[in-house]
């Protein structure tokens, strides 16, 4: 069984859940962060010296960084589906991994934690204005590459959709300006098909 640690309301759980939703594994999920703490425990500190969340146990492996959950749980269980064979298109799927990381979560941080963590009246709506614009464009790169792929990788679900898939959620879901994103809209259609994406991503903000 696979133990994982973290809140349900975490993005970066919720890629590991999803993750383990769509390859049907036995788990258990143990609330942890936030307002559930564990996190200064030695315990936990001996399965990541960070103190974040998530954390999985598969056995006597231990493996802490939400895409790097992903990347392994979909090479140890998902060959040919979630983890492609093909050298390219696992390329792909990697890639997009690493964008959602560096080019979107810096400027999803602070519209999400501005509109939905932080009260109205402490709320720097400059800063959420200004990251909302700047966000924009580099979401319309995804968009421009989904005009002619039914998923990141191609015409089916790899781990490259799942952090970008989880990304958008939160990002339909904040009110901003948005660009029109079509093909980023049937992505999520499709993606919203799948019991795993709507039991573990769909969720209230919080």
């Amino acid at each position: 069984m696979i133990r994982v640690w973290g809140r349900r309301n975490s993005i970066n759980v919720q890629k590991v859940m999803w993750t383990i939703a769509e390859l049907g594994l036995d788990h258990e999920r143990i609330d942890a962060g936030g307002a559930f703490g564990k996190l200064d425990t030695p315990e936990y500190g001996r399965r990541n010296p960070n103190r974040k969340i998530p954390v999985i146990e598969d056995g006597a492996v231990v493996v802490w960084e939400s895409n790097a959950i992903v990347r392994y749980l979909a090479a140890a269980y998902g060959s040919g589906g979630l983890w492609p064979e093909r050298a390219a298109v696992r390329a792909e799927a990697d890639r997009w991994m690493d964008w959602q990381l560096t080019e979107l979560s810096p400027l999803m941080h602070p519209i999400f934690w501005g509109l939905v963590r932080t009260p109205a009246e402490r709320r720097d709506m400059a800063a959420i204005t200004e990251a909302a614009k700047a966000i924009g464009p580099v979401w319309r790169i995804l968009e421009d590459h989904l005009a002619e792929r039914r998923f990141v990788g191609g015409d089916s679900l790899t781990m490259g959709d799942i952090p970008v898939g989880c990304a958008y959620w939160r990002y339909r879901n904040l009110e901003v300006a948005k660009p029109p994103l079509p093909h980023l809209e049937a992505w999520f259609t499709r993606l919203a098909e799948r019991p795993g994406y709507r039991e573990h991503v769909m969720l209230p903000l919080s």
